[in-house]
């Protein structure tokens, strides 16, 4: 599962340094997460870094990108090997 910014997003700029898959930008409005990056920190930390310091919690799961935790780890692999 891929995670994503709400519109409640304060742009407090604390998300993206956290992510370890650089999959946090900064969009046209809000910060934005890149769901071919996003491995919910699988394969770095137990919990998502990001949802962990988010003070306003806009970060859920992406309804649009529901993934289980196999393929979590197979993209963090991938990523890991430079396959991005």
């Amino acid at each position: 599962m891929a995670l994503m910014i709400t519109d409640e997003c304060i742009n407090c700029d604390v998300c993206e340094p956290e992510c370890p898959n650089e999959a946090i930008y900064l969009g046209e409005k809000i910060y934005e997460i890149n769901p071919d990056k996003c491995t919910e920190c699988v394969g770095h930390f137990d919990e998502p870094q990001c949802v962990q310091v988010c003070p306003v919690a806009c970060i859920p799961i992406h309804p649009e990108h529901i993934e289980d935790k196999p393929t979590l780890l197979q993209k963090y692999h991938r990523l890991q090997s430079g396959n991005k």
